[in-house]
């Protein structure tokens, strides 16, 4: 995930991943506790994904470097204030 289609790629497999999920519970495969507990760490990871594609057009826009941005850890964006 070094570039901004690699991102936007990575988010994709986590929505496709997703809908598999929903999938296998809707066909009994999997309970709903493990699509609860897996959904949650996606939910995570989507929004690690989009924070650091933010970063990276927001660093691109004023003329930084957008590969130094950087995946920040769950706390920090699960915590994020509007």
């Amino acid at each position: 995930m070094t570039d901004d289609s690699g991102i936007q790629s990575r988010i994709t497999s986590l929505i496709d991943e997703e809908h598999r999920l929903r999938e296998a519970l809707a066909a009994g495969e999997i309970s709903a506790d493990e699509e609860h507990e897996r959904l949650q760490a996606l939910e995570v990871e989507l929004d690690q994904c989009w924070d650091l594609l933010r970063q990276r057009r927001a660093k691109r826009e004023y003329g930084a470097d957008p590969d130094e941005a950087q995946l920040r850890d769950p706390g920090t964006v699960e915590t994020y204030l509007s």
